[in-house]
């Protein structure tokens, strides 16, 4: 069987791409079955000196024969795989750029005059905005908010616009930074068209701050992203602060110069009556907020399986936060989803993948300290408290972003694919789902034991209905997610998969 694709990213999983089993059904809780069935025992201990670990390879689920062939890709049409590509995230960015397109667009013609005399702030408001759309705090306080005033009693497609709303914030971050970017070239347009009129040094920070924002989000493309993490982040962030920088000294150098008498005037109030100058002091307050929760802190780490670490820290979580980790303060910060059995519990954890340098390295040359940030960031399962009911489908390392939503709820089903899951993940994990989860909400799908994988859109149907859920949360790689949600969404079932950002 070949290694499965992992990756390193908190809201990604696994699955192998294997032969696809005989068909399985969910039945009712039972006492006695038949020795051809394969039943779960999650009252076996997973730590006992007479008893080998666990087997979390069996689901309790009936294999009622044998492996079937493998099934063609099942068919989807054009219009549910549009509505699929054009997601809230497109929404919101097309929304986002075409508003600005339009303002851009009548004061080029001079239709619209304002923007030409106060041209910076329509570039730093939206470059704030888009800055705080990735902001930790602000994050956490918008996802406080919708989930304490619209849980459960508000109608489920309400529930609903807010969870993807929420998921989606990316789209409102990148359709600002292309229109704040979009916005600056044409302020330093404006500027060289008048360059009589101003100072050299102006129009130089403009064309710097100009090309530092460029390369920031050049670098934020996703094949960047998804295949050169560290080429991302460096740029992006460094880049990114020369360009913070840079905007302040085009902020107060053009605030500084009189236009009209051609001469400096270097008068502090003057500066800080200025939207622009606001606009960049919030920029600068966003981005510092979650560096001032950066610590080192001590971790324990587990290598069950030379394809995954298990890092353990102090202090319990709420569900459906997302923790950043490194070796260095400022380099190389990897996201992973955090699994915890609530703000009582001693300890939180994270499934590191082995995939790239950074999660090599955590089974290889395990540290006995990791810097990360206090302050959390949400991610879509944290809005599973808004759902009277759901299900939780994972693949993989992607238990790491699910496992605390079935802790932490008796009211979500949990739904784990992945290959010789006890061997792969050890005892610590497999013993938060045998302490919490009882057979009748958790269905672990060994691969390797079974012959294939399952056949996933069945176990969610059937789930689905017997669980009487509101929702279903995804966490797989590219194809698994892709297969999934285009058959919730032809089966009519709401659900929120992996995003990557576009």
């Amino acid at each position: 069987m070949p290694s499965p694709h992992i990756i390193d990213d908190p809201e990604k999983g696994t699955m192998e791409q294997v032969e696809q089993s005989a068909p399985v059904a969910l039945p009712t809780p039972r006492t006695n079955v038949s020795r051809d069935a394969q039943v779960v025992d999650l009252t076996r201990k997973v730590q006992d000196p007479e008893k080998k670990p666990a087997d979390l390879s069996i689901v309790p689920l009936v294999q009622t024969s044998k492996p079937a062939a493998v099934k063609k890709p099942r068919k989807v049409s054009r219009w549910i795989r549009f509505q699929l590509w054009f997601n809230t995230y497109r929404k919101f960015y097309s929304i986002v750029v075409a508003v600005n397109g339009v303002g851009l667009l009548l004061a080029a013609l001079n239709i619209w005059t304002y923007p030409r005399h106060y041209t910076g702030a329509f570039v730093l408001g939206n470059l704030l905005f888009a800055i705080l759309m990735r902001n930790e705090l602000f994050g956490r306080v918008l996802y406080l908010f919708v989930n304490t005033c619209f849980a459960k009693w508000t109608p489920l497609w309400y529930r609903l616009g807010w969870t993807s709303a929420l998921q989606h914030l990316g789209g409102i971050h990148s359709g600002c930074a292309t229109s704040g970017f979009a916005w600056l070239i044409f302020r330093v347009t404006l500027i060289f068209i008048d360059h009589k009129d101003n100072h050299d040094a102006v129009l130089i920070m403009g064309v710097i701050t100009n090309l530092a924002v460029a390369i920031s989000i050049l670098s934020a493309f996703p094949w960047v992203r998804n295949t050169h993490h560290n080429v991302f982040e460096r740029h992006h962030r460094f880049i990114g602060w020369l360009g913070l920088l840079s905007t302040w000294v085009f902020v107060v150098l053009g605030d500084s110069y009189d236009l009209d008498t051609h001469s400096w005037n270097p008068n502090g109030i003057r500066v800080i009556r200025q939207q622009d100058f606001w606009f960049a002091f919030g920029m600068t307050v966003f981005i510092l907020i979650p560096w001032f929760t950066v610590r080192e802190v001590k971790v324990d780490i587990e290598v069950p399986s030379p394809k995954v670490a298990i890092v353990r820290f102090e202090r319990g979580m709420q569900q459906g936060l997302l923790a950043r980790i490194s070796r260095s303060s400022i380099m190389e910060y990897h996201a992973f989803g955090i699994i915890s059995e609530g703000t009582h519990a001693k300890y939180h954890y994270l499934i590191c993948g082995v995939q790239g340098d950074f999660t090599r390295s955590l089974v290889n040359d395990p540290p006995t300290h990791l810097w990360t940030r206090q302050l959390k960031f949400a991610g879509v399962s944290n809005t599973s408290t808004l759902y009277k009911r759901g299900i939780r489908v994972c693949t993989g390392t992607g238990l790491g972003a699910a496992l605390s939503t079935c802790l932490q709820s008796p009211d979500w089903y949990l739904i784990w694919i992945g290959s010789d899951q006890e061997k792969t993940f050890g005892p610590t994990i497999s013993g938060l789902i045998q302490r919490h989860l009882g057979p009748e909400r958790v269905c672990l799908w060994d691969s390797k034991a079974r012959g294939g994988r399952p056949d996933v859109m069945k176990l969610v149907k059937e789930a689905y209905a017997t669980w009487q859920a509101e929702v279903v949360f995804i966490t797989s790689n590219y194809q698994g997610n892709k297969e999934i949600m285009e058959g919730c969404k032809e089966a009519g079932i709401p659900a929120f998969g992996t995003l990557w950002d576009f």
